[in-house]
């Protein structure tokens, strides 16, 4: 039989793991295995009455639960009189082993002196406290800036307390606030260093050739997607087409139908069916072709049908009659009423007749002119005045 000492050296280094004397109160956990063999036996009749019990609310559609309830120990004589009292219950939570090793070191622990015991309570404490640091979990830096000190990237979490206001920063519409300032600031450095550089890219306007007819106008959401962007408009004014008729030119303008603008003789046409502006504007180009080419048909020029504007509103904007343009004789004579009445303004200045405005309210303020009494009835005065 091993010695009282190795036997308790034993039992301490089994009492003081993690998972064994400090656990936390009341920790309830959905488990299997338990610490301390707390879990029933694995052999014998006990374990064979769980099995069948087990079986039974299976059968009857029962899930069977079991929970945890960790004890806390202050040192191994605690835990050998839990171990007695489990094992004087019906179901006990430790095996006929673990039993019978607890009795064996629950005589070593009685044999040991009183300034023992108190030595291995104290090794206990100490080793608890230096595996505290492990169990705590671990929280944010609240004082830390970008999480800067944390090596590995999937600790860093906003999750503890991220929801706790402590006084010590702005609401949310000053963070927008400030956000907003952000934005005018990059934009102003965009266009103080960036903006100039682009006129080394800057090229003459060159107006467009005679054999270029067609304008495609776009619309662009400044780089953000939107459903719209992939739409193409064309336009075109028939008789800027070259190689076509003037019966030519009217069935072209028959053929767009309501696309043609009988006020500004364009025909204007668009896209949008296809995912991209490339493949819009391909599919309007060869539908002007097909257009042109149509109109070029001799077999029907649709001379017969005339040209349908039912669709295009005319509005007429009123001119300024020409009747009542000034003539030269009142130009001249409104001119020599001018002339006349400067020509008075001035001989009243000279005579001092002249009331000048800016000069008469100078005066006013300088003579300091009270405001005029008024008879206010009794009761009714403003405070302040008697």
């Amino acid at each position: 039989m091993a010695s009282a000492a190795n036997a308790l050296r034993l039992c301490l280094r089994t009492t003081s793991q993690t998972q064994s004397l400090r656990a936390p109160a009341s920790a309830v956990v959905a488990s299997t295995s338990r610490s301390f063999s707390a879990t029933p036996a694995q052999c014998g009749k006990n374990y064979i009455d769980r099995l069948r019990k087990r079986r039974k609310n299976k059968e009857h559609g029962q899930n069977e639960v079991e929970y945890e309830y960790e004890q806390n120990f202050n040192n191994p004589g605690e835990y050998f009189d839990y171990v007695a009292r489990e094992s004087q219950k019906e179901y006990p939570k430790v095996s006929k082993e673990e039993v019978k090793l607890a009795e064996t070191l629950r005589g070593d622990w009685d044999a040991l002196q009183q300034d023992q015991r108190y030595e291995l309570g104290q090794r206990r404490k100490t080793i608890s406290a230096q595996a505290a640091d492990l169990r705590r979990p671990v929280k944010a830096k609240r004082d830390s800036f970008w999480n800067e000190e944390e090596q590995d990237s999937e600790y860093i979490t906003e999750e503890i307390g991220e929801d706790d206001f402590e006084e010590d920063d702005i609401m949310a519409m000053g963070h927008g606030k400030l956000e907003e300032h952000r934005e005018f600031r990059e934009y102003a450095r965009i266009a103080v260093w960036e903006m100039p550089l682009l006129a080394q890219f800057a090229k003459k306007f060159e107006p467009p050739a005679q054999d270029q007819v067609l304008r495609f106008r776009y619309t662009s959401y400044m780089g953000e997607f939107h459903p719209a962007d992939r739409k193409v408009v064309v336009e075109f004014c028939p008789t800027d087409i070259q190689g076509l008729t003037q019966v030519q030119r009217e069935k072209l303008m028959k053929l767009a139908g309501p696309r043609y603008n009988p006020e500004k003789k364009v025909i204007k046409m668009s896209c949008e069916r296809f995912e991209h502006q490339a493949q819009n504007k391909r599919y309007l180009g060869d539908l002007v072709q097909k257009m042109i080419e149509a109109a070029k048909d001799p077999t029907d020029t649709f001379a017969d049908i005339p040209l349908d504007t039912r669709h295009h509103k005319f509005t007429v904007k009123p001119k300024f009659p020409k009747e009542w343009y000034l003539t030269p004789e009142r130009k001249a004579q409104l001119e020599a009423e001018r002339k006349e009445m400067m020509r008075i303004d001035q001989t009243k200045r000279l005579n001092g007749a002249l009331v000048d405005g800016v000069l008469a309210i100078e005066a006013a303020k300088a003579a300091g002119m009270e405001a005029e009494a008024v008879m206010i009835p009794r009761g009714q005065a403003p405070p302040g005045r008697r």
